[in-house]
């Protein structure tokens, strides 16, 4: 881990200067507004959007896992992972009472195994392509999943003292990695304001995307824990979101109190093939390259011109599915490939 640490102070010095240089490359500013609604029984609750490597779509709400073809007709619905385990006896902070269901997050490796988190139920269950319960292994207070080569699974969570976990094929803790941001002199406060989201690109690089940190960042390690670089949004139109995230963050250190924010980076999504990063800051949409200059910004709408505040993004081919809570999953055409990007 010490290499890593070393790989990433020298890539953090290259990524600030990617930052400078993206103000110049950024191409584009604009509105996308959404095609159509699709799968309308999504609403309320929705957590995440995947897809694997079939013609699946994947969703996650408070109604379970649904699995749609793809003609969007719902194949099957994967139910609570709290629903077959043993009752759990602690709970992520702010989560409801033990024994109560929280899925939070899930991923689909290239087999369509599932892998959900559950911060509730202090565990990551994982079920077979066709929806049957195989095993679970226990994690405390997850709050992102990702598959990774090898049956190995990535985990994000509320406690460790890094930032992603991995574990084998059978559940056992192999290595952990990535060091926390120092946003906070308050030891409770600063590792709350360290959570992220994870996504994987068709590589096996995972993908950190800190949810609360004042320039919404994101961070790319390969699979063994060895940082890449950094993405940053630090330019003009960003500063003055970050000095009132910075004075929050200071009223509550004052405060002492279990903490409370609102979130800044509220999604990410990651072109399998490219490595394109896309993030959601609410409703604006960010487009980044491989090498993290900022190609593009977008205000997202709903087809009848309501603000859309992403909450999930799945990146395809042609289009972008963009998921909010609670007015569900609309379909985008791809600006960058409309305009020749």
């Amino acid at each position: 881990m010490n290499m890593a640490k070393l790989l990433f102070k020298s890539s953090a010095s290259v990524c600030l200067l990617a930052a400078c240089a993206a103000i110049a490359s950024a191409q584009y500013e604009g509105e996308l507004t959404a095609k159509r609604r699709l799968f309308p029984e999504v609403g309320s609750g929705l957590r995440a959007i995947k897809r694997g490597d079939t013609d699946k779509i994947y969703v996650l709400s408070s109604q379970g896992l649904m699995v749609f073809d793809a003609k969007d007709r719902k194949l099957l619905t994967i139910g609570s992972p709290a629903a077959d385990a043993p009752a759990s006896k602690t709970t992520g902070p702010g989560g409801p009472a033990a024994g109560a269901s929280f899925a939070e997050d899930f991923d689909v490796d290239a087999a369509g195994q599932i892998y959900v988190a559950d911060r509730a139920a202090n565990l990551i269950a994982e079920y077979s392509a066709d929806g049957n319960r195989l095993k679970s292994f226990r994690v405390n207070a997850p709050i992102s999943v990702a598959a990774l080569p090898d049956g190995e699974v990535a985990v994000a969570t509320l406690h460790d003292p890094h930032l992603i976990l991995v574990f084998d094929k059978n559940g056992r803790d192999i290595r952990d990695f990535g060091e926390l941001e120092e946003i906070s002199s308050r030891e409770d406060l600063n590792r709350y304001l360290n959570s992220g989201y994870l996504a994987t690109d068709a590589r096996g690089n995972i993908y950190y995307a800190f949810i609360y940190t004042p320039e919404p960042t994101v961070r790319q390690y390969d699979r063994n824990g060895y940082a890449l670089q950094t993405i940053q949004f630090t330019e003009i139109e960003a500063f003055a979101a970050a000095q009132a995230a910075r004075k929050e963050i200071e009223r509550q250190e004052r405060k002492g109190k279990q903490p409370a924010f609102k979130p800044i980076l509220t999604a990410i999504g990651v072109v399998r093939d490219s490595g394109e990063v896309w993030i959601a800051l609410h409703n604006r949409l960010l487009r980044f390259d491989k090498d993290g200059y900022r190609k593009a910004t977008y205000q997202l709408y709903t087809p009848d011109g309501t603000r859309l505040d992403a909450n999930s993004i799945l990146v395809e081919k042609d289009r972008i599915l963009i998921g909010s809570d609670p007015l569900g999953i609309f379909e985008f055409e791809r600006p960058d490939i409309k305009l020749g990007q």
